[in-house]
């Protein structure tokens, strides 16, 4: 930092600050000093506690902001002679929101935050002119951040698109040879020479248990790209709820079965008959009652309650309840599981299995849930108080579904 040449310090007032009367003018050119500083020098360091108000006398500096560790520093605006910085975090008595940098050689005027208070109480017309000049400028920032996010999104959204159609093509691509192993496998059983061999006919329940698995996928990949895609044909019929909580519930056992696990099922009396694609509830429910048993310890408890419910609009309706005594769910995770692929925790950690405690998975089963509930016209939320290994404070999904369905827009009837 130097002392620069004698500098006409009214004149430079009187352009930043218009309609201050000829003793405002002096009186705030009294409280300022002059400081000419290099390129490249911080005059403002965001996230610092500063007290020193500027105004630029000749020369350039940029203000910065920083948006992420992966993005950096991102330009904000380039100040010039008569543009000044530093007075939101001295009215706010709050660290700088930006970095200021000096771009060329910066000559500046400084007034210290007592001085700069002081002014502001003795010269309303100051004060005004100071608020017109940061709302623009929080104006201006407002509609660089709308128009950065209205890129983003579409960048997002064309992302999001390719990935449906992978899957989609992934899908169908997989699809063909399964078909085929199932087909092989189908005439290997038969075989009398596979049947009389224990071993063989081992090794042949495994393939078929994991083609089995595979199949499962692909159709939850199938699912969720129609989801996406809004091209899920829905084919209501009366589906009762409680038969087919309890169907569900046997399906998930026979495969849990070695885990221990208790799930108890508890149906209102008043539990409504649901005019609804049975195919999907069933799908639905399924994933909500397999993912509390991955989520619940060897020995615990798992419990289903069904019951009658008034939804928004004064819709009747059913509202299941699917309470584990799991692991519990952080509350900044409790809308992400929701969305497809979307994992908890280290993907790494997890062991590769349909049912295994903690077992992971493609990341599909939740968003298909939610899905096949808003596409009847209905609503999926989960509740938890928190993630906890130790204390196990568990999980609530409530699915709620009307009795007669109201798709949302762009949801498709058969």
């Amino acid at each position: 930092m130097t002392t620069p040449a004698p500098f006409d310090k009214i004149a430079l007032l009187n352009q930043t600050f218009s309609g201050l009367d000829d003793e405002e003018l002096r009186d705030l050119a009294s409280l300022t000093e002059l400081h000419t500083y290099p390129p490249d020098c911080v005059l403002c360091h965001e996230g610092a506690y500063e007290e020193v108000f500027y105004i630029i006398a000749s020369g350039q500096a940029e203000t910065t902001k920083k948006i992420s560790d992966n993005e950096g520093q991102r330009l904000l605006r380039m100040a010039g002679p008569g543009d000044y910085f530093g007075e939101m975090a001295l009215i706010q008595k709050a660290p700088r929101a930006a970095t200021v940098r000096t771009v060329s050689d910066c000559t500046v005027l400084e007034m210290g935050k007592a001085d700069f208070e002081a002014m502001l109480s003795r010269s309303p017309r100051m004060a005004l002119s100071i608020i017109r000049s940061t709302l623009d400028r929080m104006r201006s920032n407002d509609q660089m951040a709308i128009a950065e996010l209205q890129r983003t999104n579409k960048v997002l959204a064309m992302l999001d698109r390719n990935k449906l159609e992978f899957i989609q093509v992934a899908a169908h691509e997989l699809r063909t040879p399964l078909t085929v192993i199932k087909g092989y496998m189908s005439v290997l059983k038969f075989n009398p020479g596979i049947r009389a061999d224990a071993t063989l006919a081992e090794v042949l329940e495994g393939i078929e248990k994991g083609s089995e698995r595979m199949h499962e996928i692909v159709n939850a990949m199938l699912d969720v790209t129609r989801i996406d895609s809004e091209k899920l044909q829905l084919h209501p019929v009366p589906v009762p709820v409680k038969s087919v909580v309890n169907d569900t519930v046997r399906d998930v056992l026979r495969s849990a079965s070695g885990r221990h696990l208790t799930i108890n099922i508890e149906h209102d009396a008043d539990t409504p008959t649901i005019n609804a694609d049975p195919t999907m509830i069933q799908k639905a429910l399924y994933h909500l009652v397999m993912n509390a048993v991955k989520y619940t310890p060897d020995g615990k408890e798992v419990t289903i309650r069904t019951r009658p419910v008034v939804m928004d609009k004064n819709r009747p309706g059913v509202e299941v309840v699917v309470k584990d005594q799991g692991i519990g769910l952080d509350p900044e995770h409790h809308e992400l599981i929701f969305e497809k692929f979307y994992q908890v925790g280290a993907v790494a950690l997890h062991s590769s299995s349909k049912t295994a405690f903690k077992g992971g998975g493609p990341g599909l089963g939740l968003a298909i849930a939610r899905g096949v509930a808003r596409a009847h016209g209905g609503k999926l939320w989960v509740e938890s108080p928190g993630h906890d290994e130790v204390n196990y404070p568990g999980s609530t999904f409530f699915l709620q579904l009307p009795v007669d369905p109201q798709a949302p827009d762009g949801a498709a009837r058969a």
